[in-house]
């Protein structure tokens, strides 16, 4: 069931949903893949192994292969990949909490974050972004929906889970709020770092509800069979790639590499891979505040 307008949980969705407009500012013109010219195109990344930092439970953003665990596969990683491809520079994986990955290029200690980090202007104070995708979330509980959970106003009093540092935590937060504010009960609320452990709680019952981006909920699900997507919410996110400020080189190499990879189709062919709707694809868009 999609999230119903109007409801007393609208005013806070808005506000994240809408809070992206006009700090966008879009690469100029596509230019086709040149990886020999590197060295003159992005003279600072010439030479340069950029570390992109993911999660690697993601499913189907990005996970281990299962023929190769030691290989991240899935559309953020096979994308990542490509851009750097053709802007002519080789990349290294680096798995960590997903938590911990902003930070880590905020410090420097990776070059980007390519996990479904979902733009925000709080986020963009600590990193900028380079977006390419829009996506939704949607709410993942146990299989037959015992709670009856049909939207996010049926939340108050429930046990509800998110991500440490996610937009839905904060989500979560308001409504608990509203809740109260309401005369009703607060929603009990948990966090994760990793994503296993969520799902676990859910499949045992420990948790009523959890709040995540809409494609992982229906990937696990196929996965596990105690587990049912719900209610869908916050439509039209914003996606990005996250790199440390001041990093303009890397912000351009990244909008230019994602432009020529939607122009020639490849973007496309990914996504079509990984069963993701290609019509969700963005023109790349640098992202400072």
């Amino acid at each position: 069931m999609m999230y119903r307008p109007g409801n007393w949980c609208s005013a806070v969705l808005f506000g994240i949903v809408l809070s992206f407009a006009a700090t966008v500012a879009r690469a100029d013109e596509v230019k086709p893949c040149e990886p020999d010219k590197v060295a003159t195109r992005y003279p600072g990344l010439a030479g340069k192994t950029i570390h992109v930092g993911q999660d690697g439970t993601s499913l189907p953003f990005n996970f281990r292969d299962p023929k190769n665990p030691e290989n991240i596969i899935g559309s953020d990683a096979d994308l990542a990949r490509a851009v750097f491809a053709c802007v002519g520079v080789p990349v290294e994986f680096v798995t960590g909490i997903w938590s911990g990955l902003m930070p880590a290029v905020a410090a420097g200690r990776i070059d980007v974050m390519w996990d479904v980090l979902y733009y925000t202007p709080e986020r963009a104070k600590v990193v900028d972004f380079v977006l390419y995708s829009t996506m939704a979330d949607s709410a993942l509980y146990h299989k037959g929906n015992p709670k009856n959970l049909q939207s996010l106003d049926d939340l108050c009093g429930m046990r509800a889970i998110a991500g440490l540092g996610t937009i839905e935590i904060v989500l979560l937060q308001d409504l608990s709020n509203k809740c109260v504010a309401a005369g009703k009960p607060a929603i009990e609320m948990t966090t994760y770092q990793d994503r296993s452990s969520a799902w676990q709680m859910i499949e045992t019952e420990r948790v009523d509800v959890m709040l995540s981006s809409a494609v992982i909920a229906k990937a696990i699900s196929a996965e596990k069979p105690l587990l049912e997507p719900g209610f869908s919410f916050l439509p039209g996110i914003k996606v990005g790639v996250a790199v440390a400020k001041g990093r303009t080189e890397l912000e351009q190499a990244l909008a230019d590499g994602l432009a020529a990879v939607q122009a020639n189709g490849d973007m496309v062919k990914i996504y079509q891979s990984y069963k993701l709707d290609p019509s969700w694809i963005l023109p790349p868009a640098i992202l400072t505040k």
